[in-house]
């Protein structure tokens, strides 16, 4: 790659323009003699998949390994490092860090060859002599396993994992054709608001409001004391790898870990391992209540390394990425799709359909505030989901807002009702606490607030004097609460 960029061939390939102008249809012409060039230049420098597929086979061949491995199996294990630097190449993603010794987890072939299922004489894999029976969950009362295994089989992927400080063997059979359908979808349009850790969805029928895997608790504490213990067992096994302030040497080092720091990194990754098959198995459970609403998914193009940078931990534990990732794939196998939408132009938390006018809103505020002074305050992931299900790739539809709200508004209030949701954290479990945000009571012997019925509360609206508020009202327990400076008359 490096040589190859540093040709006369790729630079005179480079200052050529991408398009030649634009067709009778508005579509862009390609420039064909550029695309030419930049593939001749890569077959001239070997900057393809089919030679580094030759240069792996030549590698294996010169080594042990080549009487326990086929080509389909090397070929594919090389085709992964060529995809690596080739993404590098167009800019998508980093410089590519390749697997070191003991590091390579999985390997699988590009048919069903040296590494084969067969059904007869029994269900098994068959490796290099190797024969694995294949272990079935004789409880399939549905029958997902005998339709899957029906299916042919198009590769094995053989996968290495370590659980309880074990190393554990797995074969994947990688089936033809799609996988069965075991939750119920609808076909419809649903809004999303995606926060670092809460999603909103609101569909024509039904909405919700829901945290991120919330039965995944992070052992924060745990984690720091094994973390540092491990840190002082490094200082003191390996001391000639620190300066005498404390800090890493720059350079090559060798590094000697103990028995004990062996232990603490196989408690630590076993920690996170049950956390991540947890967070999986919460993210599937959410994905499949959000196409119960609809196949067709709108969401904000939101930076989720954004949220990584400003709400770490909350991402670290709840992943909203992986999350809305899960979604996409299980939309298009549902037939339907993800949509993503602008947020510089549709601006969805801001927009008060009302008014017609933009108003920022901290983050602290859950509620949005209508401005006609009429209509009640719903809370703002929900409307915003709402607006989002009424979008365009990169416009707002008003008229259409204006003519959904009337049956969107019972179902907003509804989610509302039985919401936990405070500025941040969770709400008390009380009906009755003091008001001092976070979602938690107070310890001073602050200023209560009263709380009240919501749906009561919620016909007293008109009643109070919108101007008289000193915050937007929070919204916790299922409970408007009103911070209010003179009694509300009526």
């Amino acid at each position: 790659l490096k040589l190859m960029r540093e040709s006369r061939a790729w630079r005179r390939a480079r200052a050529m323009p991408k398009s030649l102008g634009v067709d009778d249809e508005g579509k862009r012409i390609p420039n064909r003699e550029r695309a030419a060039l930049f593939k001749a230049t890569q077959v001239k420098f070997g900057f393809t998949s089919a030679a580094v597929q030759k240069f792996a086979e030549g590698c294996r061949d010169a080594c042990w390994i080549g009487g326990h491995t086929g080509s389909h199996d090397v070929q594919t294990t090389s085709l992964r490092a060529f995809k690596a630097v080739q993404q590098y190449a167009f800019g998508r993603r980093g410089r590519p860090r390749f697997k070191g010794h003991n590091q390579l987890h999985s390997a699988e072939g590009k048919a069903d060859a040296v590494i084969r299922f067969r059904m007869e004489p029994v269900p098994a894999v068959h490796w290099n002599g190797l024969v694995l029976p294949l272990r079935l969950d004789r409880k399939d009362k549905r029958g997902w396993q005998s339709q899957a295994l029906s299916s042919r089989t198009k590769y094995v992927r053989l996968v290495r994992r370590t659980v309880k400080g074990q190393t554990r063997w797995f074969c994947q059979l990688v089936q033809e054709g799609l996988a069965p359908q075991v939750h119920p979808t609808r076909d419809g349009v649903v809004g999303t608001d995606v926060g670092p850790s809460t999603i909103a969805a609101v569909g024509g029928t039904d909405a919700l409001l829901e945290q991120f895997c919330p039965e995944v608790v992070q052992p924060w504490r745990e984690s720091r004391r094994i973390l540092r213990g491990m840190d002082r067992s490094r200082r003191a096994t390996s001391p000639g790898n620190y300066n005498p302030n404390g800090t890493v040497k720059r350079g090559a080092k060798r590094w000697h870990r103990s028995n004990r720091y062996k232990a603490r990194q196989r408690r630590l990754a076993e920690t996170e391992r049950k956390l991540a098959a947890r967070r999986k198995q919460a993210h599937g459970r959410l994905a499949n209540r959000v196409l119960a609403l609809g196949t067709t998914i709108k969401s904000e193009d939101v930076s989720y390394k954004s949220f990584q940078k400003n709400f770490g931990r909350s991402v670290k534990v709840r992943a909203p990425g992986m999350q809305m990732a899960i979604i996409r794939r299980k939309a298009e196998s549902a037939g339907g799709g993800l949509l993503d939408i602008d947020t510089r132009t549709t601006r969805l938390s801001q927009f008060d359909h009302t008014t017609g006018e933009y108003v920022k809103k901290p983050l602290s505020q859950r509620l949005h505030v209508f401005g006609d002074g009429r209509t009640e305050p719903v809370q703002r992931d929900l409307y915003s989901a709402f607006l989002a299900r009424c979008c365009e790739p990169d416009c707002l539809d008003i008229r259409r807002v204006d003519e959904t709200w009337p049956a969107a508004e019972p179902l907003l209030r509804r989610t509302m009702v039985s919401l936990l949701q405070p500025a941040s954290g969770k709400g008390p479990a009380r009906p009755h606490a003091s008001c001092v945000g976070a979602g938690r009571p107070s310890q001073g012997g602050g200023r209560s607030c009263e709380a009240t019925d919501v749906v009561a509360q919620a016909r007293a609206v008109e009643s109070v004097d919108i101007g008289t508020l000193r915050k937007p009202p929070p919204f916790r327990d299922g409970v408007v609460q009103w911070m209010s400076r003179k009694p509300a008359e009526g």
